[in-house]
């Protein structure tokens, strides 16, 4: 039996179809889900192994992205993220859904709640649409398992990817390898423009929670899962693309 994977999406979610797709290729059962129908009906939630909180522009990313969202999830169904992370679930949130994610209390330490780190405005001021390079690095993170210690290349497409954290909750990440995903210069992290897109310290693309069932990145691994999908596939000779590697070990892990 193929595995449940739920999208959650709410008003100015734009990459659902797009994350169902990837999900679907990778050889999961993927439905999306409105956040309305989760408040309607807490149970709906049950059935899934996978939570999935795609890109966009969740209502209209007023006050700061992903903070009404957020809120929403924690006023309303706090108690129902805590029993599902407490199955042993997993939830992947991708640009806009990591903001959430963070904004939440999820990353990087599971306290759902109590926020302790940000995503900030870009260094640059810009909305940053670009094909960047990162490392990713050994981690707990479920979703990269089949891809440690390698160099990967997805697109980003945001104006608050910054990753922002004080000193101490910074070397707690480091301590725990929780950076999963750094925007690197060949193999070498870096905070240089335009290779680090929005300035993020210590050049994070992702985190991981300490059980590594929990991740976010700002890149959209859901636009790379066909080869054609990088804009200089007729010219190289491409691997699988990177961005199904995320999708295909989280299916693994959950069959």
């Amino acid at each position: 039996m193929k595995p449940r994977i739920c999208i959650l999406k709410t008003d100015g979610t734009n990459c659902d179809q797009e994350t169902v797709y990837a999900f679907q290729k990778a050889g999961g059962n993927p439905t999306i889900v409105s956040l309305h129908q989760l408040k309607t009906d807490k149970k709906i939630l049950q059935p899934y192994t996978i939570l999935a909180i795609p890109g966009g522009f969740s209502y209209g990313d007023d006050i700061a992205s992903g903070k009404v969202f957020a809120l929403e999830l924690a006023l309303h169904l706090k108690e129902q993220l805590q029993l599902f992370v407490e199955r042993g679930n997993l939830i992947i949130g991708i640009c806009n859904g990591f903001q959430v994610l963070v904004q939440l209390g999820l990353l990087p330490f599971n306290t759902i709640g109590l926020k302790q780190a940000a995503l900030l405005h870009n260094d640059s001021a810009y909305f940053e649409c670009r094909w960047v390079t990162m490392a990713v690095q050994k981690s707990p993170c479920i979703f990269t398992q089949q891809i440690e210690n390698k160099l990967i290349t997805l697109q980003v497409a945001h104006g608050e990817g910054k990753v922002y954290a004080d000193d101490a909750t910074l070397e707690r990440i480091e301590q725990m390898n929780l950076g999963v995903l750094r925007y690197s210069l060949g193999t070498i992290p870096t905070q240089e423009y335009p290779y680090n897109p929005n300035g993020s310290l210590h050049a994070i693309a992702g985190l991981c929670d300490p059980t590594g069932r929990i991740f976010g990145l700002m890149p959209h691994p859901e636009r790379f899962v066909e080869p054609y999908h990088h804009p200089n596939w007729r010219n190289q000779t491409l691997r699988k693309p990177d961005g199904l590697f995320f999708f295909e070990s989280a299916i693994a892990s959950v069959q």
